[in-house]
């Protein structure tokens, strides 16, 4: 049992370094040998340091459905843009900056890190504290308020998390 535990383990390790890996080199575009080889002693020391701290060992099936919710999100974002340009491009600039105490029913680690940051990328709001499962987020007018009252971010959230045991 504990040498598959280390074959999963190294596999793990070794799939989280190919994957820095290729993302400094995505970066970097560049492809001399010193930059290669110092990408991958790099990739290997993060994904090393990393490899016994994280609870959330990738699984598949959570991991297709954070890329379903991607493009939701980038819509959001979109959104999000467009009523914050209005807002500033209005003569009368008419924010109401506000702190909204939102109260979440995730029972998830990583379900409640991807909330407060997709309620960061999203234009208008900030994700300012996180306590479990209470998050204070600064929007800046009620428009950008009304969304985290929605409950709709967090539910599509609650989907992609629904399968996982909880942590919290």
């Amino acid at each position: 049992m504990a040498t598959q535990a280390r074959a999963v383990s190294s596999e793990f390790l070794f799939l989280k370094t190919m994957a820095l890996f290729i993302f400094w080199v995505l970066l970097s575009a560049s492809f001399e040998w010193i930059h290669l080889i110092l990408g991958l002693i790099c990739s290997f020391a993060v994904a090393w340091v990393n490899s016994g701290h994280s609870p959330f060992i990738p699984k598949f099936r959570v991991w297709s459905r954070i890329l379903f919710y991607i493009p939701w999100l980038f819509y959001k974002i979109i959104q999000s843009s467009l009523h914050l340009t209005k807002l500033i491009l209005h003569p009368a600039l008419p924010i109401d900056p506000q702190l909204i105490s939102v109260d979440s029913k995730l029972n998830h680690h990583a379900a409640v890190v991807l909330f407060g940051n997709s309620v960061t990328l999203t234009p208008g709001t900030i994700t300012a504290e996180v306590d479990r499962n209470k998050l204070i987020v600064h929007a800046i007018d009620k428009v950008s308020g009304e969304d985290l009252e929605s409950k709709q971010m967090e539910s599509k959230i609650a989907d992609i998390f629904k399968d996982e045991a909880p942590d919290l």
